[in-house]
């Protein structure tokens, strides 16, 4: 168990059961997953992008990300139905809390100028989507070796009903929310 998951079952589930008065501990928001996105519109022209693009999100994640590919072809944009536009990968269990755990601790922290995330990022439903500009602020990225920088989405999941409490176990677990 994650040291992140840990502070959940410990201290974040009881503190949203007294908040919110569940009756039940199946009532209780849970994290579902977190998905990272990169898009680059650009990678139909160079494939060399998309493949720089994917091994650098593999080695944020720790898991191998997958490539999405144009659905329809649209001519303004020089593009074909099937061309690589970025790539993408979820993550569950384990990796999520890894990965929340050095988002939260490690990376946001490391932001140039950083005062918090925010909160504009909820879906109405209790999940959270974030816009990272920079994928250096990452550890496992080697600032050196990078030829350029790209953006990240970040996605995250909740079982919560409601924007509030999506907020409420988000800022209980340690996301850096603007005061």
């Amino acid at each position: 168990m994650t040291r992140l998951e840990n502070m959940y079952t410990e201290k974040v589930a009881p503190a949203l059961k007294k908040e919110f008065g569940y009756t039940s501990s199946m009532q209780i928001p849970k994290l579902r997953s977190v998905s990272l996105n990169i898009g680059l519109g650009e990678a139909s022209q160079n494939n060399k992008l998309i493949e720089e693009a994917v091994v650098e999100l593999t080695s944020i994640a720790g898991q191998k990300a997958v490539i999405t590919r144009a659905r329809k072809s649209i001519a303004a944009f020089k593009l074909r139905e099937g061309l690589p536009v970025g790539c993408r990968v979820t993550l569950r269990h384990e990796r999520m809390w890894d990965f929340l755990d050095k988002l939260i601790n490690y990376a946001l922290p490391r932001v140039r100028d950083f005062r918090g995330i925010p909160d504009r990022g909820f879906d109405g439903r209790g999940n959270f989507t974030l816009g990272i500009r920079e994928h250096t602020i990452f550890p496992e990225i080697n600032v050196d070796r990078v030829e350029r920088v790209k953006g990240m989405n970040v996605t995250i999941v909740t079982s919560a009903r409601s924007d509030k409490e999506g907020k409420v176990l988000l800022d209980l677990l340690g996301m850096p929310f603007k005061k």
